[in-house]
């Protein structure tokens, strides 16, 4: 199952902050959540912990379930690069993610939210599937009958946009509209995680 409870608490638990939003909030509290969570020591964490947890922050990360990391985790075994570069490469390019990291929404839990409410088009047709692994080449657009919502002019004006555009992607905020350039790759993907902990996580 996704987690659906609040969102700055996963951040804690994870010891990084997994959104924007989080960041302030972790810097006020940058200890696990919970009764114990200031006397918790993350360092005296067991090497099974410390794979889990950072498999933990991978889901997290890009908001999937157990079910889907383990699937992604078998496409990757079966590309030709570093497992885990690949996992976190097609992570990546799920039509949610690439939502969030072109700017068009807040968070990854809004960017899910935009492409399940059928807001966002991939070449020109509407794919209201989060998990849509969008292919080099392919331009994904916000449809236009949803282009007057708020998030949106909002999302036109760069509020949501990182200061440096990922270089896979190539982003026109004012027509809302982004093209997946190249694959991602690792040293491209900013995220707090440490993939080859995952790998031996899942090689175990």
């Amino acid at each position: 199952m996704r987690y659906t409870g609040p969102k700055v608490r996963l951040s804690r638990r994870a010891g990084v902050p997994l959104t924007k939003k989080a960041v302030r909030y972790f810097e006020q509290r940058p200890y696990p959540p919970g009764e114990h969570g200031r006397k918790t020591n993350r360092r005296t964490t067991g090497d099974y912990g410390l794979r889990l947890l950072e498999k933990q922050k991978l889901r997290w990360y890009y908001d999937v379930s157990e079910r889907q990391l383990r699937r992604y985790w078998d496409l990757a075994l079966r590309k030709p690069g570093a497992s885990g570069a690949e996992l976190v490469a097609l992570l990546e390019t799920r039509l949610a993610s690439l939502v969030l990291r072109a700017g068009l929404a807040p968070s990854i839990y809004a960017a899910r939210q935009y492409v399940n409410h059928g807001h966002i088009a991939v070449d020109g047709r509407k794919v209201d599937i989060p998990s849509y692994l969008v292919k080099p080449g392919q331009v994904v657009t916000v449809r236009e009958r949803s282009r007057g919502m708020q998030p949106f002019v909002a999302a036109k004006e760069g509020v949501h946009a990182d200061e440096r555009i990922a270089p896979y992607l190539s982003v026109d905020h004012a027509d809302l509209r982004f093209t997946l350039v190249s694959k991602p790759e690792r040293e491209q993907i900013n995220v707090p995680v440490d993939e080859q902990l995952v790998v031996e996580f899942y090689s175990r």
